[in-house]
């Protein structure tokens, strides 16, 4: 009788170990514990425990028993919490169980190649490891470089000091690598599909991290030791924080202040409608560009990105060049605002359009559209040139802004009708709170938005870090619900605003050919949100001439990069290019910020100055001192 089934694939040959290396590796592993632990735990020749020891841990156990309690009991007089809804249990299996159906891991020969692979990966570390002694009541790193594989959040010495640690996380990373080239190699399914699949993949693979677990992270077990549990019980303050505000933290956010330490460029609220106030900043040179600016910012997140602080403000950048600024702050979304469409936010650009021009008496002015706002900059553009109007805007400006989303990135993994659907039950009194967003934006990059402050902040107990972006990132807006169901369905499943009159707004159709308007563009070359690839499309359907730039880094980054920083570069072309491809193929690299390219481009257009004087001065007619009450408004 045969010792396997003949359909069993035989087993790949391993090289024998010797049973001394095993013998080997444990010994050393026991001295690196030993050798971790041992400042924390009592002397041999000690005859029992520290008993302030002993009281220290079982103060950490009841702290935590204590806070949990309290927590459940919150908990359970609420109707529903918010974070309950997002990570809905029933939800999150079903999303669990369709993926480990279209994965191939229950196939003989998927299993077989992993044993395969794994053996070879086990067998290496044992070479490694083999004959490596504990020096100095401390183990001895393994040399990085001399790891099979590699992965910054394994870079600490830690992972490598402790032949257990250096096994899990190097088996880890077999595990994730080989998850991923499963899901890509899958063959038979739809595009739309096969890009979740892959995204599922993602995300499982960076919630398995070893480093996100207590009993896993070398670091985190010797925090543990040090502090007697005060981490853990940090960390839990940290967690059910969290919780009840229904929102992973990034930043001290007791450390800003809107208008206080960010929002700061001087200036006067002029006009104000349900949806949007106006901000018009007051003038730092003798004199000014003759065309003024008007900034619309994305309604998904507060405007003051544009105005973090005087070193990093785009808004404070663009006075100093001598332009009149205006800024549009959104309101952010309530049960008024139930019945928001495109139509509105259309009507408010160009309302805001036509305030700038009679206060200021001119005939046009420049216009910026940031993301989604970008988007709907390019409507209205379309809109006002079939009514003949187009000569309202001098030129348009859009910041990482899409109006062609067939190549539309990891965004489109959240908009077949099933997710339409679940968003659908997230809305409440006609509108989406901003945090299940900020939540869907933070799994684009689990490790860096996620995971990594789940491991300093819940495990760890570090104290956050005092940092202005990752306060605006946390200072959430909420969305109209109607307007948001259209924007997912009409552009990143439909795909209509490229279609000629498929889409109208304000009761005019939208046929983005019809665009004569000069348009300067600009793409980061990592962002997540808009991919550059999608930006570019821009270019393919409008009438008028245009410019493009692609920025280092991504969606805030490549955006707010002030020259006096000298970070990342930009890069431009000035012959003709079919293809994002054949742009970059051809470009020219400038160090530093774009935003001096774009001011030169708009003097091309119009370099005429008048004085900085008269109703080019804010403070007539005022509601408000910028920032303005709506940035303020939850």
């Amino acid at each position: 009788m045969p010792d396997r089934d003949e359909t069993t694939p035989p087993r790949a040959a391993h090289p024998i170990v010797d049973s001394a290396v095993f013998e080997d590796l444990f010994r050393l592993q026991t001295e690196a514990m030993q050798a971790m632990m041992a400042p924390y735990l009592p002397t041999t020749d000690a005859r029992a425990p520290d008993p302030g020891d002993l009281q220290h841990w079982a103060m950490s156990g009841a702290k935590l028993q204590k806070m949990w309690l309290d927590f459940a009991a919150e908990q359970t007089a609420m109707a529903e919490p918010l974070w309950g809804r997002l990570v809905e249990p029933n939800r999150w299996q079903h999303l669990l169980d369709d993926w480990l159906a279209a994965m191939p891991l229950a196939r003989t020969e998927t299993q077989a190649q992993l044993w395969d692979e794994s053996t070879r990966l086990w067998t290496r570390m044992l070479e490694l490891y083999a004959g490596h002694a504990v020096g100095g009541g401390r183990p001895v790193a393994v040399d990085a470089q001399a790891l099979p594989r590699h992965d910054r959040r394994f870079a600490d010495p830690r992972w490598r000091e402790q032949p257990w640690f250096a096994l899990l996380h190097q088996t880890y990373l077999l595990l994730a690598e080989r998850l991923e080239a499963m899901a890509d190699e899958i063959s038979g399914l739809e595009p739309e599909r096969h890009g979740q699949l892959r995204f599922m993949t993602r995300l499982i693979a960076e919630a398995l991290s070893p480093a996100n677990f207590p009993m896993t992270n070398p670091l985190v077990i010797e925090r543990t030791l040090q502090t007697r549990g005060e981490n853990l019980v940090k960390g839990v303050e940290h967690l059910l924080a969290d919780m009840r505000r229904g929102q992973l933290s990034h930043t001290d956010s007791q450390a800003f202040e809107v208008g206080r330490n960010v929002a700061t460029t001087p200036g006067q609220v002029i006009h104000e409608t349900p949806l949007f106030q106006l901000i018009h900043y007051a003038p730092t040179t003798a004199d000014v560009a003759a065309v003024p600016l008007l900034i619309f910012p994305p309604w998904i997140n507060r405007f003051y990105i544009l105005d973090l602080n005087p070193k990093k403000s785009f808004v404070a950048w663009a006075v100093e060049q001598g332009l009149s600024v205006f800024l549009v702050s959104w309101k952010s979304a309530d049960p008024s605002l139930a019945d928001v469409t495109m139509d509105d936010y259309v009507r408010a650009q160009i309302e805001a359009i036509d305030v700038v021009r009679t206060r200021l008496s001119v005939p046009a002015v420049h216009t910026i559209g940031y993301c989604v706002a970008g988007t709907t900059l390019a409507a209205t553009l379309a809109v006002l040139a079939r009514r003949g109007e187009a000569d309202r805007v001098a030129s348009a400006t859009f910041f990482t802004a899409q109006v062609d989303f067939a190549d539309a990135g990891e965004l489109t993994h959240f908009i077949d009708d099933a997710q339409l659907r679940w968003v659908e039950s997230l809305e409440t009194d006609g509108y989406l709170d901003g945090r299940y967003l900020a939540a869907t934006f933070n799994l684009l990059r689990g490790p860096d938005l996620i995971w990594n402050y789940v491991i300093n902040n819940y495990l760890m107990g570090d104290d956050y870090p005092v940092f202005d972006l990752l306060f605006w990132n946390g200072d959430t807006t909420n969305l109209p619900a109607k307007w948001h169901r259209a924007y997912l369905s009409d552009l990143y499943r439909d795909n209509r605003m490229v279609v000629p009159d498929a889409l109208s707004a304000d009761g005019t159709p939208i046929d983005l050919r019809r665009i004569q308007t000069p348009c300067y563009i600009q793409a980061g070359r990592e962002d997540h949100i808009a991919p550059p690839q999608s930006v570019w499309k821009l270019t393919r359907h409008l009438g008028g001439p245009w410019r493009f730039v692609m920025a280092g880094s991504g969606h805030i980054a490549g955006v707010v990069n002030p020259p006096a920083a000298g970070k990342y570069q930009y890069w431009t072309n000035p012959g003709e290019a079919a293809s994002l491809e054949a742009f970059m193929a051809g470009a020219n690299e400038t160090r530093g910020s774009w935003w001096p390219d774009w001011r030169a481009w708009l003097a091309g257009i119009d370099a005429a100055t008048v004085p900085a004087q008269g109703a080019r001065v804010p403070g007539a007619g005022a509601i408000e001192p910028a920032p303005g009450r709506y940035v303020r408004m939850r």
